[in-house]
C-alpha cells in the first residue's frame, strides 16, 4: 500500500506542478497582453510628462493678467454661463429634441 501510496502522490504532485506551470504561461501572457494593451496609454502619459513645465509656465503667464484684475475673468464667465444657457432653450427650440 505504501507503493500505491506513493505512485498517488508522485502522480498528484506531477499534476500540480504542470498546473502551475501553465498558470505561470498564462500569467506571463495575460501580462505581455496588458502591456501592448496599456502602451498608448503610457505613451500619452510621457508625452504630458515631458511638457509639464512648459505648460504651468504658460498657464501662469496667461493667468497673470487675470488675477490681475478679476473683474474682466468674471464678465467673461458671465458671457460663457448666458452662451451656454441661450445654446440650451435654443436647442428646446427645435423640432423633435425635448
Amino acid at each position: 500500500m505504501t507503493r500505491n501510496n506513493e505512485t498517488t502522490r508522485r502522480e498528484r504532485k506531477a499534476s500540480l506542478e504542470a498546473a502551475i506551470e501553465q498558470q505561470r504561461v498564462d500569467i506571463l501572457l495575460a501580462a505581455e497582453r496588458w502591456h501592448d494593451a496599456s502602451a498608448p496609454l503610457e505613451n500619452g502619459w510621457q508625452l504630458i510628462r515631458r511638457y509639464r513645465t512648459p505648460a504651468l509656465a504658460l498657464g501662469s503667464f496667461m493667468l497673470w493678467p487675470l488675477l490681475r484684475r478679476p473683474g474682466k475673468a468674471l464678465k467673461f464667465g458671465r458671457h460663457l454661463v448666458f452662451g451656454a444657457m441661450a445654446l440650451k432653450r435654443f436647442g428646446k427650440l427645435l423640432p423633435g429634441r425635448h
